[in-house]
This record gives structure tokens, sequence and C-alpha cells, in this order.
């Protein structure tokens, strides 16, 4: 696969330090290689099987979300990144428990993932639910909707491809809008937010934010077919 996206100069991420109880840490030391998306670049009809349709969900959380999301359509494949294990250890047992095989979990930077390890034209969606704001004006560049990112995104989409966006911090809503306007491989439905769809399920970080008065704003851009 010929790269010719250079990637970002910060990561958007920072980690945290977490703690993994006794369960989510046995049920990643017995079952994460069943789920672990493989390393090497990705034969996603090798992965999922011939015809299966393939999102992909940068920085997944604590996998609530993710895990309704497949339940609720499972002749689809995820890959779920995320770079913090305790979350990671919390969508494996989810998974264990719910008995769902259309998901694949990379315990890493989802962006990397994409730009490096995906085939163009392959993606039938990306998800980028709730991403770190990074409010500070001097930390803006670690943000991941930036017009590099949904460059990227447009490429490894398929036709017809969706990447759905979603925040509750209104100026980063204003730059997702933005630059998904401004991307020339992509259509911005209703040219900004819309209503969030009935397939997304209300997340654990949202619903904190609508508590506090936070605006979710939803973003829905499509690779022309």
């Amino acid at each position: 696969m010929t790269d010719t996206f250079v990637p970002p100069a910060v990561p958007s991420y920072k980690l945290r330090r977490g703690r993994m109880g006794l369960v989510r840490r046995e049920a990643m030391d017995a079952h994460f290689s069943r789920f672990q998306v493989p390393e090497g670049p990705l034969d996603l009809e090798a992965l999922f099987g011939p015809g299966v349709p393939v999102v992909l969900e940068i920085g997944f959380g604590t996998g609530s979300s993710t895990l309704s999301m497949a339940a609720a359509d499972p002749a689809t494949g995820v890959l779920a990144a995320d770079v913090h294990t305790p979350g990671v250890g919390n969508l494996v047992l989810a998974l264990v428990e719910g008995g769902l095989e259309n998901v694949r979990v990379l315990n890493g930077d989802g962006e990397e993932l994409l730009r490096s390890r995906i085939p163009s034209g392959s993606l039938a969606g990306v998800r980028v639910y709730f991403p770190d704001p990074w409010p500070k004006a001097r930390h803006h560049k670690r943000r991941l909707v930036t017009p590099r990112f949904a460059a990227l995104v447009a490429d490894r989409l398929a036709p017809g491809g969706l990447l759905h966006c979603a925040t509750d911090w209104e100026p980063y809503a204003e730059q997702m809008a933005a630059v998904l306007r401004a991307e020339p491989g992509l259509e911005l439905q209703n040219d900004g937010a819309v209503e969030r769809p009935a397939w997304r399920p209300v997340t654990k970080y949202e619903a904190r934010g609508l508590a506090n008065g936070h605006r979710v704003a939803d973003f829905l851009a499509r690779r022309p077919a």
C-alpha cells in the first residue's frame, strides 16, 4: 500500500494512568488475542469475511457504545481502537460476555492504524465520537479532526462510505464543520451538524456533558459514490 499521508507532528491523545480490575485483567489475559487486530497491513476480507462492510471507531472509551452498535448490526465488521488499556479490557470482557464475533480491537493509535495499515477505498465508515477537545489554544494542534485527518479518511473510505463525528465542545464543533465542509473528498450532510442518528447510542462521556448543559453536535460526511 502506497501511503502519501504524513503522520501528525503530535498525537491527538494523552495517555492516562488507569487501574484495571482483576476481572478485566483476566479477560485481557485470556481473550485479547482472540479479538486483537493482527499486525501488519490489514486484509479486511480475511479478517471479517468476503463482502462484509467494515467500520473503524477511533477512541471508544469504555466500549459500551461500540458494543451496542456491534450487537445491533452483526453483519458489519468493527475495528475498535483505543490507547487506554482499561477501556480495552472493558470492551474485551463485554465481547466475551455478549458472544460477539464481529469486533476486532486495537490497544493503540487508531489514526496510525488508518494511515499505515488500512488500504485506500476499503472502509464503509469511520466513527469519531467525543475525541479530546483540547480546549486550550496552545493544544489545538492536538485535535484529531483536522484537514489532514479528513483527507486521510476520504481516501480510506469506499465510495458511499460515511465519516461520523460527534462532540459536545462547541468550538471543536465549529472546527469539525469547517474542516469537513472544506474537504473535497467528502460531502457534509446538512452543511453542518445534524441530530444524533438513532444508530448512535448516548455515550457515558456525552451523558456527563449533557448534564453539564453542553450541546452535542453530530456530523455526517460521506465520500461520494
